[in-house]
């Protein structure tokens, strides 16, 4: 049994949470308390209804996830809201979530997890986001058709290509999540290959008149490694059990 402040001074601390500027509804931190310990944490991606129920039903005390509570601003606590509120609090379930504080992460981040299990180091940075580089990059020499199946094999599912670049890659970009609409950064900053996990449909056509490939890898699947690593992280550090919570969208 752990103290819950002792975690999230941790957690607040390790992934610079008073640092890393977000989207307000991210809240990022610690948005739901409990009684105060921990004994087992849950995983999750997208802290949903269904999520927390399984996490309840998972005898978790404590759920950390990517995407919080709160996407949607003020809203009443009426329906669904108030069910997820009511379950998390009945079943003594505090939640803690870090969304561009995750992705960022040197060891701990979407984007660097994502990196590694494609066989790179990064070497550099892009993309602004208030200040903050939210990207990496990497200079490599790779065939399009092989960084296909890598990315594939790393998030475990499908991978959609728009194969407006060179068939022989030499500057690989990565933003997780949703990214896509930021593609024409790409070719101010080099890139002729650009991974991410979702974006609009003009994206596509404007990757082929960019002459960058864009993969899109899912914007669940590539932000897994985030959450699972911190639960792994939290794990060592205080002797927690951890569960991972999968609720795949398919987007």
């Amino acid at each position: 049994m752990v103290s819950l402040q002792e975690i999230v001074t941790y957690l607040d601390e390790e992934l610079r949470i008073g640092d890393i500027p977000d989207y307000s509804g991210a809240v990022n931190g610690l948005q739901l308390e409990n009684g105060g310990t921990v004994t087992k944490v849950a995983a999750a991606v997208d802290a949903s209804l269904s999520v927390v129920q399984a996490a309840v039903a998972e005898g978790a005390d404590l759920l950390v996830v990517h995407h919080g509570m709160f996407w949607q601003g003020t809203q009443p606590l009426t329906r669904a809201f108030y069910k997820k509120i009511k379950t998390a609090m009945d079943g003594g379930l505090a939640i803690y979530s870090a969304h561009l504080p995750l992705d960022v992460h040197p060891v701990l981040g979407n984007n660097a997890l994502l990196m590694s299990a494609l066989g790179f180091e990064p070497s550099g940075s892009f993309m602004d986001y208030k200040g903050l580089k939210v990207g990496l990059t990497v200079e490599t020499v790779i065939s399009r058709d092989e960084l296909v199946r890598r990315v594939v094999a790393s998030v475990g599912g499908p991978v959609h290509l728009s194969p407006g670049g060179p068939e022989d890659i030499r500057k690989i970009g990565v933003v997780t999540g949703g990214a896509g609409s930021e593609i024409a950064i790409c070719t101010r900053e080099g890139i002729d290959t650009f991974i991410t996990g979702e974006g609009p449909h003009w994206s596509y056509p404007l990757a082929e008149e960019l002459g960058v490939n864009l993969l899109y890898a899912g914007h669940y699947a590539t932000e897994t490694f985030g959450v699972k690593a911190l639960a792994e992280r939290l794990s060592r550090v205080f002797g927690l059990a951890t569960a991972f919570i999968d609720r795949p969208t398919g987007l």
